[in-house]
């Protein structure tokens, strides 16, 4: 049997790990802040001046470098850049390990509408705490709190303007589900969140037999108040599921169904409540298709976008397609087809067309000569 100090020292072990992972985060973020400078310097030397089109070029390479996607990436820059810009203890810490870079970037995050003054003042209140004992949410609660105490109008300001960025998103969940999440203000959503716990309160006294769940109530609920319709009935709504052939041949086969962006599913005998449309796949790609016409559209831009399974194809990059693009361009004589297509975000169909970045076949080539492989 190991003795306790054996276990203690396994447990030191784990610790000193940490401390050298957070190092290492300080130094990629240092990394990150000086690339970035170099990137600025030669693109002023170049006479590219456009600050939006310079930082998505940046921002670009760093999701490449970093394996992340556009919107991480550009976080990672801003924590970087932040961090020099006032909240220097908060910077120390990190780079002596005491801070993880959670807890940094929920420092930063509540610091980012602040003045270089104001941020000094909120790095000093926070040095009186101590942070790395804290949980994550508790490090972002205190940040916001002391960033609204060292500057309340700036602090009403971000308020006003979270509140005109109110929308609703989805993404994808284990086992055939899915997350669907509202961003809105405080008072709605609680609202919206109790009209829900009294719908489970309305079923629980009703003389109905209770089968479900609080959790299933509530779900059910949201449901039918959006829809108008209750949970068992028809949705006319068209699903694609991409079905492997080896399924079509073997009712036995193990080899999942997938909705694209979604992943795999057991539901098709679901088939009642949507209208679902199956593309016969192999090794994971969908089979056929073809155009003469420039744009891809029909049928076979329902074949990209389920091949590229509703996601970017680009290394690191998880966001939605929002763009077809052709990867040999169609003025260089590339076909509108299966093959020559592929699936983007809306940022790296953009990022293509600036000066110093090429695609060739599957590889991406940046404005350093740097190359980065596709694959699907």
């Amino acid at each position: 049997m190991p003795s306790r100090e054996e276990r203690a020292a396994g447990f030191a072990r784990i610790e000193r790990l940490v401390v050298l992972r957070n190092r290492i985060d300080a130094e990629i973020a240092e990394e990150v802040r000086a690339a970035a400078q170099r990137e600025v310097e030669a693109r002023l030397q170049e006479a590219l001046a456009d600050p939006e089109r310079v930082e998505a070029s940046i921002v670009g390479q760093l999701g490449l470098a970093l394996r992340i996607s556009p919107t991480r990436a550009r976080t990672q820059l801003r924590l970087a850049r932040d961090l020099h810009a006032g909240l220097d203890t908060i910077r120390e810490a990190f780079a002596a390990g005491e801070l993880d870079e959670r807890r940094v970037a929920a420092i930063v995050a509540a610091a980012r509408h602040l003045d270089p003054t104001p941020r000094a003042e909120l790095d000093r209140r926070l040095a009186a705490h101590d942070l790395p004992m804290l949980g994550v949410r508790k490090v972002a609660d205190l940040a916001r709190s002391v960033s609204a105490a060292v500057a309340p109008e700036k602090f009403a300001e971000r308020a006003r303007a979270a509140r005109r960025d109110r929308h609703v998103s989805i993404s994808s969940a284990e086992d055939g589900m899915a997350v669907l999440r509202a961003l809105l203000p405080m008072e709605q959503a609680i609202t919206c969140y109790a009209a829900l716990r009294k719908a489970v309160t309305e079923h629980w006294v009703s003389p109905e037999p209770v089968t479900r769940t609080r959790g299933q109530i509530m779900a059910d609920t949201l449901v039918e108040r959006l829809t108008g319709e209750s949970v068992a009935t028809p949705t006319q709504v068209e699903i694609q599921v991409l079905v492997p052939v080896e399924s079509l041949l073997d009712r036995d086969s193990p080899l999942p169904a997938e909705i694209p962006g979604f992943g795999p599913t057991n539901l098709l005998n679901e088939a009642r409540r949507v209208g679902w449309r199956r593309l016969v796949t192999r090794d994971g790609i969908v089979i056929g298709g073809d155009s003469r016409r420039r744009a891809f559209g029909g049928v076979l831009a329902d074949w990209i976008r389920a091949r590229d399974h509703g996601r970017c194809t680009e290394p690191g990059c998880d966001a939605p397609i929002a763009h077809l693009d052709h990867r040999r361009r169609w003025s260089e004589g590339g076909p509108t087809s299966l093959d020559n297509g592929r699936g983007t975000c809306a940022f790296h169909n953009q990022l293509r067309e600036q000066p110093g970045w090429h695609l060739t076949d599957h590889t991406t080539t940046t404005p350093t000569g740097r190359r980065y492989s596709l694959r699907s």
